[in-house]
This record gives C-alpha cells, sequence and structure tokens, in this order.
C-alpha cells in the first residue's frame, strides 16, 4: 500500500465541468470537452462530467432534427473516443443520438477509448420553456437495449451502472437534467441497485433562485441515497434567444457540499472533489432499511452492470477535501452554537425526566472544579429550574485527595455557591490513607508510592462517599464523566467514577465540552458572575489531580498519560461512526493535524492550543487508543444509563456500540502497523 495516496484509502477523485459550447458545431465542442478532459488527467481525475448536449449545444431547438447535425455529432463523438484513449478520466458528455425512428438526449459514458455504454434522458419536460417532446423520445422504456454506433452493439438505457473493478466502491450511474427533478428520480432507483456515485448532466437554463433549486435537490439526492452527486450544467454559448444559462456545477457527498464553481464563468470551469467511497458503503451497510428499501422495489432495481479498469495512481496526489480537525465540533460559528444549543438541551431534557420517572429525588454530585464535573453541575440546575424546583435540592460536594489544587477546588467552591446549590467540602485523605494503611500500601508507611492503587483508592472513596450520601439524603448519583474517557478507559471501574446513578455527560465528546460550557457561559443561561467562573474552569489545564505535584515539576497532566483529547476524539469519531482501518484514519489524520496552520479551528478556540502533530505522533497515540479501547470495554458493557447527545454515535451498549469485552485488539493494530513512521 502507498500510504500517501488518496486512492490507496477509499477516494476517488470526480470532476464536474462547464465550458463554452459552439451552437451546431461538434467538432469544435469536441475538441473543447478532449481539452477539459485533458485538464482532468492532469490533476488524477478518475471521473469527468459534462453538460447535457455539450456536443451539439442544448439550445438547438428544430436544428436536432437535421441531418447534418446529427452526423456531425456522431463523427464529433468519436473523436472525442479517439482522444480518450490515454487519459485516465470516465467521461460523460451529452449528445443527440438517434435510435430506431426517434432522437435520445443522451449521456455517453467513454474510458480510455472505448464507450462503456449509453443513458438516454427518462423524463423530457415539456412545460413553460421546455419543448423536449417535440424532438426527442423519452428513455424511461429502453431498458436493457442496445444502441448500435459504428457497427458496434452498445449498452443503452437508463438501467447501466458502471464499476471500477480496481477502485473499490466506484459505481456510477448517470442521469440528464429533468430526471432529477420527478418525484421518484432514476438515480435513486440506481442507488438501491448499487451505484453510489450518481451524476446528473445537464442544461437547465437559469432564472432567480433556481440555483438553489438544483442545489437542494443535489443535496437532498446525496442524502436520501447514501451517496455522491455530481451536478455539471450548461453555460456560456447557449442560445440567449429567450433564456440565459449560468454554467452552475457542484459535487456533493452525504448531503454535504465537496466543492463548486462560480456562476456564469467566462471560460471553462470545474468543480473537483475527493469522494470518500468507504464512507458510502459504511453509511449503507450500517443502515439496513436502505437495502430494506431495495427489496421493497426489486421489480426496478435490476440494473446492468458495466465493468471497467480505471488504473489509477499510486502516487501522493493530496486530498482535496477538507478533514475536519474536530470531527465532533463544527468550524462554522453559527453551526456550533446550534449544536451546543441542542446538546446542552438534549442532556437537560433527558435528566428532566429521568427525574420526573423516579420521584423528584435530590442530585448528589462530586465537583472538582474540572470541566466534566462542571458541565454536569449546570446541566442539573437547568434541569431544577425548567422542573421548578430549588436548585438547594443539587447536593454538590468537593472531596479534596492529595493533589487537589487551590485553583481547581476555589473554582468548584465559586460555581456551586454561586448556583446557589446545597455545598460541602468532604476531605477523603484521612480516609485514603487509613485504607492504603490498611492494605499495606507503602504509601500508608509514609513512603512517596503513586501507584494506580494509590489513584484508585482516591476515585474509589469519592464515589463511594457519593452514593452513601445519595442513600443518606434521598437522591441519586449524577455521573460526570464523558465520551472520550469511556472509548479511552479514562475512569476507575465500578466503584469509581465509571458507576453513577444517571450519567448526563456520556454522550458528550471532550473536544465538544469545552464550547459546551462557553455556549453556556456566554449565551444567558446563568448570570454572568457563574460566566465569569466557567471561564475561569476552561482555562485549567485537564488533570485528574490524583498524584501530588512535587517541587519543580509539571502537574499530572490526563493529555500526557492517554494522548490528546483532539487526537484521540479524532480517532473516536472514525471508528465509531464511519468504521475506517486505522491506516485510513491516520492518513486522514496527517492530513488534518500535520501544519496548525492550514485549514479552520472551531471558533475562539486557543491560539496557545492549536498545536499540529507529525505522522509518528499521531501513530503513537493511535497505537495507544487502539489498546485502550478494546481493553476497556468491560467498563462500557456496564454503564450507566444517560442520552445520546451527538450523531457521530455513543458508547452505550443498549445503543450504538455492542461489543465483546474480551476480544482482542489485534487486528485493529495490524492495519495500524502498515503506517510508515514518518
Amino acid at each position: 500500500m502507498e500510504f500517501r495516496s488518496a486512492y490507496a484509502h477509499g477516494f476517488a477523485r470526480v470532476a464536474a465541468v462547464t465550458l463554452p459550447v459552439a451552437l451546431a458545431q461538434p467538432a469544435k465542442n469536441a475538441e473543447a470537452i478532449l481539452e477539459q478532459a485533458r485538464v482532468c488527467h492532469e490533476e488524477s481525475v478518475a471521473l469527468a462530467v459534462f453538460p447535457e448536449l455539450g456536443l451539439s449545444g442544448y439550445s438547438l431547438e428544430d436544428l436536432f432534427l437535421q441531418d447534418p447535425v446529427l452526423d456531425a455529432v456522431e463523427e464529433a463523438l468519436y473523436a472525442v473516443v479517439d482522444g480518450s484513449r490515454d487519459l485516465l478520466p470516465v467521461l460523460v458528455i451529452g449528445a443527440p443520438l438517434r435510435k430506431g425512428n426517434r432522437i435520445f438526449n443522451c449521456a455517453v459514458i467513454i474510458h480510455r477509448g472505448t464507450i462503456l455504454g449509453v443513458a438516454p434522458k427518462s423524463y423530457l419536460p415539456t412545460y413553460r420553456e421546455f419543448y423536449e417532446r417535440r424532438h426527442f423520445a423519452p428513455g424511461d422504456d429502453q431498458r436493457g437495449q442496445s444502441i448500435r454506433l459504428r457497427e458496434t452493439e452498445i449498452p443503452f438505457g437508463p438501467d447501466l451502472i458502471f464499476r471500477a473493478t480496481d477502485v473499490r466502491g466506484l459505481t456510477v450511474h448517470v442521469e440528464v437534467c429533468e430526471d432529477m427533478w420527478v418525484p421518484i428520480p432514476p438515480s435513486a432507483e440506481a442507488s438501491l441497485a448499487g451505484a453510489a456515485v450518481l451524476v446528473n448532466i445537464s442544461g437547465s437554463p437559469i432564472t432567480v433562485a433556481k440555483s438553489y433549486d438544483r442545489k437542494l435537490l443535489c443535496e437532498s439526492s446525496s442524502s436520501r441515497c447514501n451517496a455522491a452527486y455530481l451536478y455539471a450544467a450548461a453555460g456560456e454559448g447557449e442560445s440567449s434567444t429567450d433564456l440565459s444559462w449560468d454554467g452552475q456545477t457542484m459535487i456533493y457527498e452525504m448531503g454535504a457540499l465537496l466543492a463548486e464553481t462560480e456562476r456564469f464563468p467566462a471560460g471553462a470551469r470545474h468543480s473537483v472533489a475527493d469522494v470518500d467511497l468507504d464512507l458510502l458503503r459504511q453509511e449503507r451497510m450500517r443502515q439496513g432499511t436502505f437495502d430494506d428499501n431495495r427489496r421493497t422495489y426489486g421489480d426496478r432495481t435490476a440494473y446492468r452492470t458495466i465493468d471497467f479498469t480505471l488504473d489509477p495512481p499510486h502516487t501522493d496526489i493530496g486530498l482535496l477535501r477538507k478533514v475536519d480537525r474536530f470531527p465532533f465540533v463544527p468550524d462554522e460559528e453559527e453551526r456550533l452554537a446550534l449544536d451546543c444549543y441542542e446538546a446542552y438541551n438534549i442532556q437537560v431534557s433527558g435528566l428532566e425526566q429521568r427525574l420526573r420517572a423516579i420521584g423528584q429525588p435530590k442530585i448528589v454530585i462530586g465537583v472538582s472544579g474540572g470541566l466534566d464535573s462542571t458541565h454536569a453541575l449546570i446541566v442539573a440546575a437547568k434541569a431544577m429550574d425548567r422542573l421548578g424546583r430549588p436548585r438547594s435540592d443539587i447536593l454538590a460536594y468537593t472531596m479534596p485527595g492529595f493533589a487537589t489544587s487551590e485553583h481547581t477546588k476555589n473554582n468548584a467552591t465559586l460555581l456551586s455557591e454561586s448556583l446557589g446549590v446545597t455545598f460541602s467540602t468532604l476531605d477523603i485523605r484521612a480516609a485514603a490513607t487509613q485504607m492504603l494503611t490498611d492494605m499495606g500500601h507503602p504509601f500508608g508507611r509514609g513512603e512517596e508510592v503513586y501507584d494506580v492503587t494509590f489513584e484508585n483508592v482516591q476515585a474509589g472513596l469519592r464515589t463511594d462517599y457519593l452514593f452513601r450520601l445519595a442513600n443518606h439524603n434521598g437522591g441519586i448519583v449524577l455521573g460526570t464523566g464523558d465520551l472520550s474517557e469511556l472509548a479511552l478507559g479514562w475512569c476507575t471501574y465500578g466503584v469509581g467514577d465509571q458507576m453513577s446513578h444517571y450519567g448526563v455527560n456520556s454522550g458528550v465528546p471532550k473536544t465538544l465540552m469545552q464550547h459546551l460550557i462557553r455556549w453556556v457561559a456566554t449565551s444567558g443561561q446563568f448570570d454572568d458572575h457563574v460566566g465569569e467562573i466557567l471561564q475561569s474552569i476552561l482555562d485549567t489545564e485537564i488533570s485528574p489531580e490524583l498524584v501530588p505535584q512535587k517541587e519543580g515539576e509539571k502537574p499530572q497532566s490526563t493529555e500526557d498519560a492517554i494522548g490528546p483529547y483532539s487526537l484521540q476524539d479524532f480517532t473516536l469519531f472514525h471508528v465509531l461512526r464511519r468504521g475506517y482501518l486505522p491506516s485510513k484514519i491516520a492518513f486522514l489524520a496527517t492530513h488534518a493535524w500535520t501544519d496548525a496552520t492550514v485549514g479552520e479551528w472551531p471558533p475562539n478556540y486557543p491560539e496557545a492550543k492549536r498545536h499540529g502533530y507529525d505522522l509518528a505522533t499521531i501513530r503513537h497515540w493511535m497505537a495507544v487508543f487502539g489498546k485502550r479501547y478494546f481493553a476497556n470495554q468491560f467498563k462500557r458493557s456496564a454503564l450507566p444509563n444517560g442520552p445520546k447527545v451527538i450523531r457521530g454515535g455513543s458508547l452505550s451498549p443498549r445503543g450504538d456500540w455492542r461489543m465483546p469485552s474480551d476480544v482482542s485488539s489485534a487486528v485493529w493494530l495490524a492495519d495500524l502497523e502498515r503506517v510508515p513512521e514518518s
């Protein structure tokens, strides 16, 4: 495997092209198409699509019925075929072709000197400015047919799927313009039959707001069909007798816009992007109802498959798509605010319902001054407000141990007091010392041994106290652990922070947590004083504060032990939501994280924390992730209830993630070994 090749990781580069057309001059149009095809070849494009009737021009009207035009189109078609012999891309071009007693508005699919097939337009608009049935026959009844061109029988019909034998998942279906405007477009049926890349070549004269309608249709089709959707419209050179043309091109994938070009261009333009074929395949596998829908429409999903060999490059061609550094966190400020609003209210409403269902108990929570317990506390406070209950029914305890800093303890105290909850301090050091002494631990004899037992005794005592306090006060223990900690097993099992009566944070990744707290602080959920305390908490290093800090040493850091949450959440998303190979995740991570100066960062992300990571670092922390993720499933198998929050998934054994607790990580780590050291 060539690690740095996009094609080696399930991507295919595609392009949607618009270019000036010379009306009724097919030979000239063939030259222009080949010129753009060569440009796409140089860019390592696998599939290049051109506008409807691009060999002749769309706006010829009755000239479509003239033999000189039709003869010239066939000559020009084979000029493109011959000129494509040494080119990488599959070309999709538009042409009026004669078959039997009729003319069809066709998309011709060409690769390396061969016409693979011809897809006629199924639905011909004959309303408002359109009059296509005057010249063309609809192709919806041409399933299973062929067309004879230059003494060769070529597959013809709307039932063709073109499949690359050497690029997994590159399966292409082509429809023409109006086909996507009908309630059940041919591309929908083709997607059920296995097409992952859907193409629409279009004429489509422009009127005010029509471009928005096109985008809506392309976005919807790609989302509903779990597909990529390429769209190329006619532009410069089409007749302005009664209409105008904007040359819109765009590429969508699963409802996301990957690329588009400026409209009303002077000269040729092309959208180009790398489509993630693995993503489309994974989404279809996971969404079983997608294939169930195929069973429902079985009589309409019998398609012919035309195989071809692409022979893509295996070198580093870059990656032409945005890779989010923080897949759980949007880069756009408005979208991030909406996500935070929804996430916070999902948590609040989930807790409200649980409290109503079990008789409105009090809430018992341990607060450390860290991100997770802070957020759980402000979720609890809002839930009490909405239930019409006093915040004093929240019993918040700070439980300082051997490494608790004054800064975090003060933050916990100030926040609890500002929110008006019932607040107490319960120092666990004496009880922990007694337990360690009773166990015969060296620390009980005065030795500075700070091992896992030393840490877990503190974590366990805190949870033990909280459960007993809940018993004593008629309450429930509110869990504070987050999704990222659960993924990495960064919690103490059983009598520890893994356990609670209800875990409001279990669906929230660490990289989203700071943005949630910032949103709460700035969106008026609480008063300004609470907001100031929340900002102080946001500025604090993430630490379990279990090991005492020696003079001159850096305080204990969670991320030094288990890796940067930014990298680990990146891996978690692509494992949990996408099911990708570790080698592919590493490839994506290099494009997202190698250069901190390239790409977007979430709004208000601190400049000082904008780090880059080289491949060796990425590989190291992915290995840590793999080992910890598999080894700690037993903690997730006993996970308390808590709401799913993000679309990326949850780790609940009753919901998104069901996995045996005693499975090996060997296969996952073996694939990671294929990633080079640098």
